[in-house]
C-alpha cells in the first residue's frame, strides 16, 4: 500500500491552463505531491507535460490556475513566493544546460552560489554530491569529456546542491543506454528513500512503472487517467496480451471466430495484439498457425499508453 497517501501534499497545481495563439496547450491539469513520493506525468509529443513543468517552476506564467507549495503549516504561492519556492526545488532540464568551461566541482560550486550558500559550505557538500553521482573521479573533468550518462548524473548532483524537497526531472533519461539508465534509476530511488519527492516526465514506460508511486496521463493538453500504475493498469486493461506476428499475421485479424476470443484486438506495424482475460484458448487456436510466432504476456503501461492515447505517431510540437 501507498504509505504517503495519508498525509498532507507538499506540493500542488491547480487548474493550470495555457494558451498559445489559438492553441490551448494546457487545458485545466491539477496535480499534487506528496513527501517522499514520485509522481510521474506521461503522455504523447504535444500532450502539455513540458509546458505544465515549466508553469510548476514558475518559468511559464498560467492563463489561469495555481501553484503552491507547502513550508510547514502555510502555502507559498507562485509567482509572489518564486523565491522561496525555487530555493525548496531541483531541476533537471530536458536538454544539457552544464557550464562546459567549468569542472564538474566548479559546476556545482557556482550553481550553489546562485542560492546564496557560501563556499565553505558547498567545498565541503561537493565531494558528497560527486561521490552520489558516481563522478568523484571527474571532479576536475569538463563537461565535454563526460559520456552522457555522466552529464545526466552530473546534472542530478547539480539539482541536489540546495538540498531541495522537490525534484523537477524533464524526461532525465533520454539518450541514455541501458546501463547508463539503471544507473540514473537506481540514484533516484536512492532519493526517494531519503524522502525527496519527485515530479517526472517521461516517454519511458518501463521507467515509469520502476518509479512512479502515481501516474498522471495527459492528452492534448488535459488530464486522461490518473493514479497507481498497477490500478490504472487493472481500471482499463485486459490482464494478458498475445502479441503474434509472422508473414501471416495481420490477417488473422479477419478470422471472426480467433478474435472472438479476446475482449480486444489492435494493429501496430506488423504484430497484432489480442488482448483478453483468459489467453489459454487463444493460444490453443494459435496452434493451428504454426508460421507465426507468440508472446503471451501480461498488460503494462505501454499497453495502458497506447489504449488511452492511440498508437498513431505523433510529431513535436
Amino acid at each position: 500500500m501507498y504509505k504517503y497517501l495519508n498525509s498532507h501534499p507538499l506540493f500542488q497545481a491547480s487548474e493550470l491552463r495555457k494558451r498559445y495563439g489559438q492553441q490551448e496547450v494546457v487545458r485545466g491539469v491539477s496535480l499534487h505531491i506528496q513527501p517522499g513520493e514520485c509522481l510521474g506525468v506521461i503522455g504523447p509529443n504535444g500532450a502539455g507535460k513540458t509546458t505544465t513543468l515549466r508553469m510548476c517552476l514558475g518559468l511559464t506564467v498560467p492563463d489561469s490556475g495555481s501553484v503552491q507549495m507547502r513550508a510547514n503549516s502555510h502555502w507559498l504561492h507562485m509567482p509572489q513566493d518564486a523565491l522561496a519556492i525555487k530555493a525548496r526545488l531541483g531541476v533537471v532540464s530536458q536538454f544539457d544546460t552544464l557550464d562546459p568551461d567549468f569542472s564538474c566541482a566548479e559546476n556545482l560550486l557556482v550553481y550553489g552560489r546562485y542560492f546564496g550558500l557560501d563556499t565553505a559550505s558547498l567545498q565541503a557538500r561537493i565531494p558528497q554530491l560527486l561521490e552520489f553521482a558516481a563522478l568523484s573521479h571527474k571532479a576536475d573533468a569538463k563537461p565535454g569529456e563526460l559520456s552522457g550518462g555522466m552529464k545526466r548524473r552530473l546534472s542530478l548532483a547539480r539539482a541536489l546542491v540546495n538540498n531541495p524537497d522537490l525534484l523537477l526531472l524533464d524526461e532525465p533519461t533520454t539518450g541514455l543506454d541501458p546501463q547508463a539508465r539503471h544507473l540514473m534509476w537506481e540514484r533516484l530511488q536512492q532519493l526517494l528513500q531519503q524522502g525527496k519527492s519527485i515530479l517526472l516526465t517521461t516517454h519511458f514506460m518501463d521507467e515509469a512503472e520502476r518509479l512512479c508511486n502515481r501516474l498522471l496521463v495527459l492528452d492534448h493538453g488535459q488530464p486522461i487517467a490518473q493514479g497507481q500504475p498497477r490500478d490504472l493498469i487493472a481500471q482499463h486493461l485486459e490482464p494478458d496480451v498475445v502479441e503474434v506476428y509472422g508473414p501471416t499475421a495481420l490477417a488473422l485479424q479477419h478470422d471472426a471466430a480467433l478474435c472472438q476470443l479476446a475482449a480486444r484486438v489492435e494493429v501496430s506495424g506488423e504484430t497484432l495484439f489480442f488482448y483478453t482475460a483468459n489467453a489459454t484458448p487463444l493460444l490453443a487456436a494459435l496452434q493451428a498457425h504454426p508460421g507465426l510466432r507468440t508472446l503471451h504476456r501480461p498488460a503494462n503501461l505501454e499497453d495502458l499508453f497506447l489504449k488511452l492515447t492511440g498508437r498513431q505517431i505523433r510529431e513535436d510540437g
